[in-house]
């Protein structure tokens, strides 16, 4: 098992980092928070997790290894694979997974799109006792918004790591922002990777 990569960042993509570790460049996934964090040609370590299929090697890559380790355990849960385990840990931090599942709090789980109610109670059922306690204090929610305003930060944040300049960045959220504001009329958390992806097809046209 590989569990974690130190490498320098030779590409960032929406979804993925390339790292390249003696003259090899190793593509990893990550969610837009960890992309966020890492700056081209500049040296950078992920912690790991390998998901072998009979067709492919994917790795996932995280900021630390709690984070790894509540992705690898939210895969034990019924119906929960490797991409949605990311998209939950894209939209809540491990505590706040930790502190839902506690409380049995199915709203705050249903924010991750791809988690409906009935999927909620499995995925509380599953691991009730086997995430443990949330180890620090709950996270505090953006000023403006609460979760709705979450996905402003992530995308903008993403952005600059992948190379745009602030004003750029601006103007993307602006073009994207009534994809999101649909999303949340609907009941539904936006979806950060769909709205990133859709930002840098925006600057990509300018």
């Amino acid at each position: 098992m590989i569990t974690f990569i130190s490498g320098r960042v030779a590409a960032l993509d929406p979804d993925a980092a390339v790292l390249e570790v003696g003259g090899v460049g190793l593509s990893i996934q990550c969610a837009p928070a960890t992309l966020a964090q890492l700056r081209l040609d500049e040296p950078a370590v992920l912690h790991t997790s390998m998901i072998v299929r009979e067709d492919s090697l994917t790795l996932y890559g995280f900021a630390d290894a709690d984070e790894r380790a509540v992705f690898e355990l939210l895969q034990t849960a019924t119906g929960v694979g490797p991409r949605l385990a990311q998209a939950m840990l894209a939209v809540h931090r491990p505590d706040a997974l930790r502190q839902a599942v506690a409380e049995e709090d199915i709203a705050t789980l249903v924010r991750v799109p791809g988690v409906g109610r009935k999927g909620a109670q499995r995925i509380i059922l599953d691991l009730k006792d086997r995430l443990g306690p949330a180890v620090g204090p709950a996270p505090s929610a953006p000023v403006g918004g609460g979760v709705g305003a979450a996905w402003r930060g992530q995308v903008h944040a993403a952005l600059l790591g992948l190379g745009w300049s602030a004003r750029q960045a601006d103007e993307a959220l602006t073009l994207v922002a009534p994809e999101a504001q649909a999303a949340l009329a609907a009941g539904r958390s936006p979806d950060v990777a769909a709205l990133l992806k859709a930002a840098l097809r925006t600057l990509n046209r300018s």
